[in-house]
């Protein structure tokens, strides 16, 4: 769309707990639980320069299965719980520790991404050679 409009820096943080565009914080980031759009829906901004690659599972890796495991073990050597009460306690908390927090995590690192102009190493910059 349009190209010339100047676009005020919003947070990353922001612009990833809610999903949105990182250029214009109004366009949709998603267009399924974990996919990513081929550009904003409002603005335009082409999100092929996104690659989060294994950020957002490597964090929710740290922060939020080994909490989750260690209920699990907790309760297993503390009460020797049979298998339904691990049914009911330690799976459904290992879910809402690891399957939520994915999207903003990924929306946040997309958006930080953008906000720091973040780009593929290269040993020679392009203008010096």
């Amino acid at each position: 769309m349009s190209e010339t409009k100047e676009w005020p820096p919003l947070s990353p943080v922001w612009v990833g707990l809610r999903g949105c565009c990182p250029r214009c914080g109004k366009g949709h980031l998603f267009k399924g639980f974990l996919t990513i759009r081929k550009e904003c829906d409002v603005c335009g901004l082409d999100f092929s320069f996104a690659d989060p690659a294994d950020g957002p599972a490597f964090f929710v890796m740290c922060f939020g299965c080994v909490p989750a495991v260690m209920l699990a073990v907790w309760i297993e050597i503390a009460f020797q719980a049979p298998y339904w009460v691990h049914l009911v306690t330690s799976v459904p908390f290992l879910l809402l520790t690891c399957i939520p927090p994915l999207r903003p995590l990924k929306a946040w690192l997309v958006a930080s991404q953008y906000y720091h102009k973040a780009e593929e190493g290269r040993l020679v910059r392009p203008e010096e050679a």
